[in-house]
């Protein structure tokens, strides 16, 4: 199947570009899992040398990134301590200031894995379900109030509160501690992944839509985006397909252009547009071809990440001796 071609039933269409991208994606992921996986073991026998960090997974550390960016401006210079983290929360903005909130559909694995459940619950019940509007509403709004509780959490320490906490104990070993929460979940965090997971079976982006604040702040830049969904009226024939087809329920068939914060640059709606050239993802001027469009957004994340790579802000500057004598007291570390 071609690249710019489609996948899905009943018009409600994805690009197989972008299905592509966001595999490919998880699966380098994954194996950085794999990686993660064999630093921790190494930490955990204290086997030095090291191997490699994989700071990859430094990408699931996005308060670690806002926290990074703010004593960045502060101090002039990113911090050793998670320098990643704070280069991808950066990359992930910017894509959304030129690309709308794309990294959600494009790049996001959970927001693969939300999808596949999606599909699966399409599959078992011919359809997904919507919450209903009075209830959808304020639901929506607690992804921007844990966002508004994180930014302002941060915003209130000082520049010296700031740089103690990222050089604490507890912050040079977070990400150890993220990866033993997800490899040994207590019983009440696998409960609630498996409310999360049975949720979005049956409403189509059910973490993204209502809880997580990281698509919340990357939505707000996505206003400032140049590129937008833009609805020609002359041969729009109303048959609803975008409606239908929109993870984020927008009223895509009877808006000229999609401003949402919402809209992810998913391009499903384009995708299953039976008119061509009805919708378009682009500026007023300059309409973008799907493979511009994915090109773009790529280009950005490498860009940033090899620049990052190097200037030698990537790697942690933690040294491995440290890390294993952190890692034998970690259960006693608290912020």
């Amino acid at each position: 199947m071609e690249l710019d071609g489609r996948f899905g039933k009943k018009g409600l269409k994805t690009y197989v570009l972008r299905l592509a991208l966001q595999t490919g994606f998880a699966a380098f992921l994954i194996w950085i899992g794999f990686q993660f996986s064999r630093y921790f073991r190494a930490v955990e026998t204290g086997s030095l040398p090291l191997p490699d960090r994989p700071t990859g997974a430094e990408g699931f550390l996005p308060v670690s990134g806002l926290m990074g960016l703010l004593d960045w401006f502060y101090q002039g210079q990113l911090n050793s301590v998670h320098p990643a983290a704070t280069v991808l929360v950066l990359a992930f903005t910017l894509i959304s200031l030129v690309f709308r909130k794309s990294f959600c559909s494009w790049i996001c694995p959970v927001g693969l894995l939300s999808e596949s459940l999606a599909r699966w619950g399409r599959r078992i019940f011919g359809r997904n379900f919507r919450i209903w509007k009075w209830l959808d509403i304020p639901l929506r709004s607690v992804k921007y109030a844990l966002l508004l509780f994180f930014a302002l959490s941060i915003a209130m320490m000082s520049a010296e509160a700031l740089q103690a906490f990222i050089h604490s104990p507890y912050n040079k070993v977070s990400d150890l501690k993220m990866y033993a929460f997800f490899a040994d979940p207590s019983v009440l965090a696998g409960s609630i992944l498996a409310v999360l997971a049975i949720g979005s079976v049956f409403v189509h982006g059910f973490w993204c839509r209502y809880l997580c604040p990281y698509g919340a702040w990357l939505g707000l830049f996505s206003w400032a985006s140049p590129v937008s969904i833009r609805r020609s009226k002359g041969t729009c024939t109303d048959c609803g397909l975008c409606d239908r087809v929109c993870m984020a329920r927008l009223p895509v068939s009877s808006k000229d252009r999609i401003l949402s914060v919402e809209c992810t640059g998913c391009l499903d709606c384009v995708a299953s547009c039976p008119v061509p050239l009805t919708l378009k993802a682009g500026t007023r001027k300059h309409p973008l071809r799907l493979q511009y469009f994915a090109g773009g957004l790529l280009a950005v994340f490498l860009l940033i990440y090899l620049a990052a790579r190097v200037s030698g802000y990537w790697q942690s500057g933690v040294e491995g001796g440290e890390m294993v004598h952190l890692f034998r007291i970690m259960d006693q570390l608290s912020h």
